[in-house]
């Protein structure tokens, strides 16, 4: 698929099949995310593949919005070492979207949870939830959780609306480019 193709057919898919997901297939968007770009090549991303239907009920409990979790085949934790990068949520975040636009080029679908800087109930981060049931050493902050499989939903391509010109500036904030 061309890779303009993949941007703008790519969309969240909450609603998973049940089948699992392929071991080979699973390996390449983990190659996708080792690809990668990160500061200096610091590469300080660890990535928990969850594949455990018990954990992955769990993990749908990590905050409001992660329900989709409870039916996906397969989700990826995206952590990453806060001591090794100053931009590690930037590194971590790129390597995630890489995940998902991987996924969509392998016939499948993929949604973001986010977990950083959200609250799993009244008392405790969403981050210190997942940090407790998947084991994580506190240097590795959870950044976010991408839930995988075969998509049970079909959604349309984004269109030209989508194409926001005029939160383009030329030269100087405010000056339109186009």
């Amino acid at each position: 698929m061309e890779f303009f193709d993949v941007l703008r057919k790519r969309r969240s898919v909450r609603r998973f099949q049940e089948r699992p997901v392929p071991r080979k297939l699973v390996e390449k968007l983990l190659e996708a995310a080792f690809l990668s770009p990160s500061s200096f090549n610091r590469r300080p991303w660890h990535f928990i593949l969850v594949d455990d239907r018990e954990k992955l009920l769990a993990l749908s409990t990590a905050k409001l919005g992660a329900s989709g979790l409870a039916t996906a085949p397969v989700a990826i934790v995206v952590t990453s070492d806060e001591s090794r990068s100053d931009v590690w949520v930037e590194d971590a975040g790129i390597a995630a979207e890489h995940i998902q636009l991987a996924a969509f080029d392998l016939g499948l679908g993929a949604f973001w949870v986010q977990i950083r800087n959200r609250m799993n109930d009244e008392k405790r981060t969403a981050e210190e939830y997942v940090r407790e049931l998947l084991g994580i050493p506190e240097n590795y902050r959870v950044v976010c959780i991408i839930g995988v499989g075969y998509p049970a939903e079909r959604k349309e391509p984004r269109g030209e609306e989508v194409l926001e010109w005029g939160k383009v500036s030329h030269n100087r904030f405010g000056e339109a480019w186009k």
